[in-house]
Order: structure tokens, then sequence, then C-alpha cells
């Protein structure tokens, strides 16, 4: 057998499982076929292990190799018989003791949930037990410079490290740590020794465990480590200057197992695609300080136009615009049958293209697939986790009966019959909630519809009065109890109207089976756990549920692959697009450590956080070597303007200053190959014809347009006619929100509604003023607490009627004193000869004065409108004035005005009295008169914001006005629509 001893390597840009095999191959030639069965192969992860068992499929016939994980390797059960603790198991211990410390000190973990501390306390514990760390090395840290918080964790740190790392034999991680100490003492001693040649493929040597185990391998007599992506191109002083300090460069995991076992071979003489384009990534992503590096190497650069020729770059302006480019290369790889792998770390960018392919029926091969908290029965599950703690509203309640997973148990009610009964049920809370459905409103309206609802509303009453005490349960309770109600809850919802869990879609598909798994697995271990209130239990599911994937049932296209960065190793040959190239994106940015600062994990001997961004890097060095490389990036996200990422900014930095090396053209060439896929989304994107914007509308319904018109509405006709064309003439309204809030809509209604009880009380005038405030204030205990299903609303308004009380109290004795109430919030209505139309109106008040008089009364939650505003445009008072004079209020009859006023129930309640008289109130009602004929007779259009009081206004039809493509600015002329006869 040719040399099999020590570090070799593969440079990037080569197919890194087909060079292996054909290194392999080439020195297995002069063995029997049989020699290859002997070899054991231990490789990084399952993906390495898939690649390299399809590459000896296309080797031809042959006996294999043994294939394993390196994260495997075990001491054996002679040294540890007892197996591994699983380590969610771990996790929940470690969260015990979280949940403990956090009793005594709340502070220390403010902002963060139980299982989120547990996860990153667990994973601390794991690299100390693969850096071969113990109690002793949190110890050492001197914390005298750090701050509080720092010594605090330090010392909470030294418990949990007590208890976590006293047995050796219960993690995985310090089983791997155990066996690669023995192998390196053992093996170099000839102790041991494996049956066979061993080789470590496809590691960087990400942590302390494997490192160590490889340099164990390195040194056997018949034994040999293949790096993935080594940069051959850097210089030997560079090596010696990377280590723990410098963890964020993409060779540096590779610079302490050069040290330990040497420089690496080359393990085949396969050239990659483009070893100009090597030594120009190379020299970009040296550490810093780089300028002197790249003055001093830069120019001997071979020409760069030549070496960046299978480069582009694409600058899109929206992520959207990067998508529909990306998309179009795709498409056209799988027109010609070429195979192109996509490469993101960005999963929303991910989604974004799979969508833009669907529009040609195009589904690629993404290896992620979905995560399972993404899939039905996991969104599910979320759901109903989150019904625990909250009150249940609208939106909430109508989530779950929208769900395809609900009711799907039941024989007595269908797919179809379930949606339009909950259809008709959101339209039902919409308009008349209550914000907060119980189970007597269904009944209610039960009664109301066919058998089928009555079925539907049944079931779902009963389980209303099961969810809905929920909303109380906040308090920890036992882990365990509250896993057995998450499910009994979820299957009975998934039940239905008589159904069975076991019917259900629940646990039924492939998502269903490991949602099923995953809580059958919490629940083995759940007595481990703390008591935990209800949101963190639901971060605690989301947690367990996002460590795994479904991978869709439907083949994707056999061209079209979307992988991870890390798989960049080995599909970083070919035809490459390298997307969402920006900080933030790729690099994702790093996850705070709330144990450990930089300073005590390099005092602990613990690696830096930057080491996650050396990986990173290491994989864009790999991606970035291939035969076709398109490098993709968005200038803008949603929020503000995006920053290239590091390494592409190093690139770009770095051939621009090279003007002797043609870089600036070069650049300037990639961009314009990129620049092509851009025209080419954005003519994608263009519509075939050029569309006119819509004109300001004014149309001229049909005469007579409407026969009665509420006198609130006529302030509207005058700023906004469209608006009273659209919910008059077209009979449309806006759809109430699904979700209901204490708005200030609702707070006029609500302070109205209390006003209103305090008048049909019938208070007398010589009421003492603390007994009416005292039934003043009663009145509105009782309407906030029947019209206002929010606490901290009802509190805060309670508190601004309380501040005003003595004050609208103080005026309503002297309103009485002037006169009596006669109309509370009664209709009236006043026609007009001669025109088939007739105003109505609702005054909150009108009072009889000892003269015979009225005085008309509105309540404002707001400012009152002014005398200029009243006379413009806000002419609902002197309106209802002029109807009261025509007799238009069946309590009063024909009577005489002394005076309009408005009553502030904000502020600080003042009435505020406005100017009236005979003549101002005529001229109102002629010119009302006027203007009601003009669009009765079809003189006038209905034109869109005629005359708003701001330009911000926002009205609830501008949509439908398609306001946006025309301006205030713009003529309005008026159209005639529907049949004129």
């Amino acid at each position: 057998m040719a040399d099999l001893h020590g570090l070799y390597a593969l440079p990037p840009g080569v197919d890194f499982a087909d060079c292996f095999v054909q290194g392999l191959m080439a020195r297995m030639a002069d063995q029997p076929p049989e020699a290859l069965a002997r070899v054991t192969i231990l490789a990084n992860a399952a993906t390495t292990m898939g690649a390299l068992r399809r590459a000896f499929d296309r080797a031809g016939p042959l006996l294999l190799p043994r294939l394993r994980s390196i994260t495997s390797v075990d001491p054996g059960p002679l040294v540890m018989p007892d197996p591994p603790v699983a380590p969610l198991a771990r996790r929940l211990q470690l969260g015990r003791l979280i949940a403990q410390l956090l009793k005594l000190r709340p502070d220390l973990g403010a902002g963060h949930s139980i299982p989120v501390l547990a996860q990153s306390l667990s994973q601390l514990m794991v690299e100390m037990q693969t850096e071969g760390r113990d109690i002793t090395a949190l110890e050492a840290i001197d914390t005298g410079d750090h701050a509080r918080h720092w010594q605090n964790a330090l010392a909470f740190l030294k418990i949990a490290a007590d208890f976590h790392l006293r047995d050796a034999h219960s993690d995985r991680p310090a089983r791997q740590r155990a066996a690669a100490e023995a192998a390196l003492a053992d093996w170099a001693q000839g102790l041991n020794l494996p049956d066979g040649p061993v080789i470590v493929a496809g590691s960087t040597a990400s942590h302390g465990a494997t490192r160590l185990y490889m340099q164990a391998v390195a040194a056997l007599p018949n034994g040999a480590v293949v790096l993935p992506g080594f940069d051959f191109d850097q210089p030997d002083a560079v090596w010696e200057t990377l280590g723990d300090a410098a963890d964020d460069h993409p060779q540096s995991r590779f610079a302490p197992l050069i040290r330990a076992a040497g420089y690496p071979e080359r393990w085949t003489d396969v050239a990659p695609p483009s070893a100009a384009r090597n030594r120009l990534v190379s020299l970009a992503l040296r550490p810093a300080p780089v300028t002197d590096q790249w003055i001093a190497e830069g120019p001997a650069l071979p020409d760069l136009i030549p070496a960046t020729r299978s480069l582009s770059l694409i600058e899109a302006d929206q992520p959207g615009t990067e998508a529909e480019a990306i998309a179009l290369i795709m498409r056209e790889a799988a027109e010609k049958g070429e195979l192109i792998t996509l490469i993101a770390a960005d999963s929303g960018l991910i989604r974004r293209v799979t969508a833009a392919l669907d529009r040609w029926h195009i589904r690629p091969d993404d290896s992620a697939g979905r995560p399972l908290p993404l899939t039905p029965p996991g969104l599910f599950l979320r759901q109903v986790a989150a019904l625990y703690g909250e009150a249940l509203t609208i939106d909430r309640l109508l989530i779950l009966l929208k769900h395809p997973m609900t009711a799907t148990g039941s024989q007595v009610i269908g797919r179809n019959d379930i949606l339009r009964q909950t259809r008709d049920l959101e339209l039902k809370l919409r308009k008349h909630g209550p914000a907060f459905p119980d189970a007597a409103t269904l009944l209610d309206w039960a009664e109301k519809g066919d058998e089928t609802r009555r079925i539907w509303a049944g079931w779902l009453a009963a389980m209303l009065e099961r969810m809905t005490p929920l909303a109380r349960d906040r308090a920890p309770r036992p882990l365990p109890d509250r896993l057995v109600d998450l499910i009994a809850l979820a299957e009975a919802l998934a039940a239905g109207p008589q159904g069975d869990p076991a019917q259900s879609r629940l646990w039924q598909d492939k998502a269903g089976q490991m949602s099923r798994a995953v809580l059958e697995h919490l629940a083995e271990h759940a007595h481990f756990g703390p008591e935990i209130g209800p949101s963190d239990f639901c971060a605690l599911l989301i947690t367990e549920l996002q460590a795994k994937s479904v991978r869709e049932d439907v083949a994707g296209h056999h061209c079209l692959r979307i992988r991870g960065p890390r798989e960049a190793r080995l599909y970083g040959h070919g035809h490459v697009i390298l997307s969402g190239l920006n900080e933030g994106g790729w690099p994702q940015p790093l996850s705070p450590d709330p144990w450990l600062s930089r300073q005590m994990r390099l005092a602990a001997g613990l690696p830096v956080p930057e080491r996650q961004i050396g990986l990173a890097a290491h994989d864009f060095q790999q991606g970035i070597a291939a035969d076709r490389v398109i490098l993709t990036r968005a200038k803008r996200d949603a929020e503000a303007e995006t920053i290239p990422s590091r390494w592409l900014n190093r690139l770009m930095n770095l051939m621009s200053g090279l003007p002797e090396r043609s870089g600036p053209q070069a650049l300037e060439q990639m961009r314009a190959r990129g620049a092509e896929w851009l025209a080419m989304a954005e003519a994608l994107a263009r519509p075939p014809a050029a569309l006119a914007p819509a004109s300001r509308p004014s149309p001229v319904p049909p005469g007579p347009p409407f026969r009665e018109l509420p006198v609130t509405d006529v302030s509207l006709l005058i700023r906004d006619p469209y608006a009273v064309y659209a919910k008059r003439v077209l009979g449309l309204r806006p759809l109430p929100p699904l979700r209901p809030q204490p708005d200030a809509a609702l707070r006029g209604q609500t302070l109205h509604a209390i006003v209103e009880a305090l008048l049909k009380s019938r208070p007398a005038p010589d009421t003492p003023p603390e007994m009416l405030r005292a039934t003043f204030l009663s009145l509105t205990a009782e309407v906030l607490a029947r019209e206002v299903p929010w606490p901290a609303a009802r509190a805060f308004w309670t508190a601004r009627i309380e501040g005003i009380a003595d004050r609208i109290v103080a005026d309503e004795l002297a309103r009485l004193a002037e006169g009596a109430p006669m109309v509370i919030e009664n209709r009236g209505r006043v026609s007009l000869s001669g025109m088939g139309f007739t105003l109505t109106a609702k005054p909150d008040r009108i009072d009889l004065l000892q003269d015979g008089r009225v005085a008309v009364y509105d309540y404002k939650s707001g400012t009152p409108p002014t005398d200029a505003q009243i006379r413009h445009f806000d002419k609902q008072l002197m309106l209802e004035a002029a109807m009261a004079r025509r007799g238009g209020f069946d309590a009063l009859g024909p009577v005489d005005v002394a005076a309009i006023r408005y009553i502030q129930l904000g502020g600080e309640g003042r009435t505020f009295g406005r100017e009236h008289d005979d003549g101002i109130e005529g001229e109102t009602w002629d010119g009302f008169v006027r203007l009601v004929a003009a669009y009765l007779t079809g003189e006038t259009g209905f034109t869109s914001m005629r005359a708003p009081e701001r330009t911000s206004y926002a009205g609830d039809y501008d949509h439908l006005a398609r306001y946006g493509e025309w301006a205030l600015t713009d003529r309005a002329i008026p159209q005639k629509v529907g049949d004129h006869g």
C-alpha cells in the first residue's frame, strides 16, 4: 500500500468526496480488494458520509470501507459500561439549577427564559468537556476587573460545573474527549491499535476532542487525516500567527493541528478550478492587519481579469430582487440540465427563492427541509401551547379553528363545513364581539343556525369552557403536568365533534410522527426539569421542535440544489451561488453568551465566540473557489441599508487597490455580469404593458344615490364625498379588526354610554354633588365592566373619569337647573319637501330649558370643533338645532334653539358654548339643502378627499379610490357610473 500516514489536505474548489475516493483508491491500488474493507473512514457529519458513499458508488464495484462519524468515537463498554445520558435530560437538569438560581437572584435572568439559559449553559458545558476543561479552569478566572454580573454568573457556573462535569461517563462529548485522550496516549505506545487503516475525512478540527483524535490518527503508521478546503497559498509566517486570538480566520482551526502533526501534503494532484482566484481570496482573507500584506504581496498576484472571469457579483436593491435574480439563474441551469448549487445561510432568502421558482413549477432540492416548528403539526402544537397564560382573543381562536389539523378526527362534520362555519363565526365576532370569546356567545350563535352549526358550535363551546380558564395558568407548574395537558388539549382540538384523536391528522404524516416522537422524548425526561411557567414551556417546546426538520416527500429538480454554508466543503464545486453576503446574513451575528465574557473564555482556555466567524469564513473560502461562482447580496433590507459581508468587502477593497493587476476592471466586469441578471429580473417584474395611473375618482351614480343620510355623515360628505358614496351608495363597510383594541373610538362610545346612563337615572337639580358624583362613578364602573374587557384600559379610563368627575357633576347640576333632558340618544328625522330625501339624527342630548327653548349638546372625548370648523365643515350640532326647530324630534315638536354646546368628556371636562343664532342656523340649513340637492340630481360627483382636514388624513376607502396613484392637487372630473337609462 502506498504511503498512508500523517496529515493531508485538499484545496478549496475541488469535489472533496470524489477527490478523497480518488486519492484513497490510488493508495490502495496495490492491495487486494478485501483490503479496502478493513479501512475505517471517520467523517465529520452524516452529509459527508452520504457524499462519500455516492463517490464510492461512482468508483465502480468494490468492497466498501467502514464509514463512521468521528463524533461517535467512544472509550467502549469495558471502560465506560453505562450508556451516555440523553442530552435533553442533562439540559433539563441544568434548567432545574437555573430555576433555583433565579428564585434567589431574578435579576440574573432578566430578559431570558429558563430553557434558553439552560440551552446556552449546556453548550458551555459541552465546550468545556470537548476542550478538556473542568472546574479548575473556572476557578483560574480572575474576575476582579469584571462587572458584578460576570462575577455572579461565574459563581453559579462553578456550582453548575461541579454538578455537570462530575461524572465523565454521563455525556457523549466527555466520552469523546476521553476516547481521544486514550487514543493519543495508547497508540503512541503501541497499545490498543486499530485493526486496520484509519482515515479522518472532512473535519476541520472545530473543537478540542476532535482535534485531539485527529492528532492521534495522524500519528498512526497507517492513519491519515484529510483536511477540506486547505489554503496551500498561505505563507508559513501567517500560519504561525493563527490561533485562538485569530479565530475568525478561515484557516485558524487548522493551525493547532499543523503545529502538532506537521504541514499537510496534497491528497491528490487534482488542481482547483482557478489557482489564481484561490491566491486572490487567500490574500483578501489574511488576518488583520492586512494592509501591509496587501501592499507587499498584491503586486505579485496574476492578472485579475482571467482570475475572476468565472465570478459574477449581483448587488440587488432589495432582497426580493436578489431572490428573483437567483431564481432566474437556477431556472436557466434547469433548462440546460446543468447542476447548480445555491449556498445560503438566510432561511428567509431561501423561502423567497423557492417561491420565485414556483412561478415556473420548479421545486429545488433543499437539504435543510422545513423546520419542524413550521410544519402544520409543529405550528398547531405551538399555538395550543400559547393558549396557557394568555387570554383567548378572537385571532387566537380563529388561528386554531382554521388550522388544517383541527377537527380532522371527526366523522360528523366535514372540512368544508368547518371552514364555512368558521368564516361565519369570524364575521360575527368581528362585528359584534366579544373581544374574548366565551362559551355563552357560541351557544347563542348556535341557536340561530342550522344543525351543522349547532354541532360545530356546541363542540366549540365545550372547548372554550376548557380553554378560557387557561388564561389564569401563569404560575410555574411541573413540566410533566404541562406536557400532559398540552397533548390532551391538542388531541381534543384535533379530534373535533365526536371525533377520535387517533383518526385525526395530528400524528399521521411524517411531520406528525416526528412531532409525537419529540413530545414522547420530552415526556421521558420531563421529571428532570424544573417547574416552569407557560412562556418558558413554549420556549422549551420550540427549542426541541427546532432541532428537527422534515424533508419534503416530493422529489426536487435533479439539477437544482439548495445547501447550507456548512455543506460548502461538499458542494463548493461546479456552478455555485453564494447568496445573502451581508453582515448579519453570512456571517450571521454572534449569539451573546450570558455566562462568560470573551476575556473570561480566554482565561479558561475555551474557544472565543469568533470561532463561529472563522468556520463561516472557511465555508465562504471553499464556496468561492468553485468553477463558476455568483456572489449575491441586497443593498437594503426591510429596515435600512446593509453592510457587505466582511469577506466580500475585503475582496472588493483588495481588487480596487490593485490597478496594476487590473483589479478595478475585473471588479467592474464582475458587477456587469451580475447586472445582466438584475436587468432580467427587473424585466420579469415589469408589466408587459404600461398601466396608466388611476385618475382622481368623482363618480356620479344614477339618481337619487340615497334617500336618507345621518347628520354625522354630513361633514364626511363635505370633506370626503367618495367615502359617503362607498358607504351609502355601494353599501361597503370596513371589516372590523380581528383583534379589537381599546382605541379612541371605543373610548368615545364608552364615555357616551356612561353619560347616557347617568341622564337616564334622572337626577334631580337639587341632588347633593357628592351623591351625584358617587352615582356617576358607580355607573362608570358598571359600563366599563360591561363594555371594556381590558383591565388596564378600565383602570386607566376610570382614573381619567375620576379626575374630571367633580367638574362634570358641577356642570351637570347647573344644566339641570336650566332645564331637563328631553332627548337622550333618541332618533329624529326631517324630510326635505320635493326632494324625496330625509335627514336623520340621534343627538347625544337636547335639554328643554325653562323658557321653552332648547339647548343642543354633543359629547366629545377629544377636542371640540371651533366656530370656524362648524361654519365650514362640522355641521352636525348646527343641523341638529335646525332639525329641532323643524320638529324633527317627537319628544319636543317644533321649538326655538337657545344654544349649542359641547361637553368634553376628556381633558378638564369643561362645557364649551359655540356661536349660534337664527341667521347662522338658517344659513347652515340652506347650504345643506343645496349640497344634498347637488348630489341627488347628479350635478356634482362624489370626489375623493375633496377637502381633507389634514394632508395626513387616512380614510376607510382610500384604497378603493386608489389614492397614491393620484395626488390631492389633481383635478377631479365627474364621471357617470352605473345605468343612467
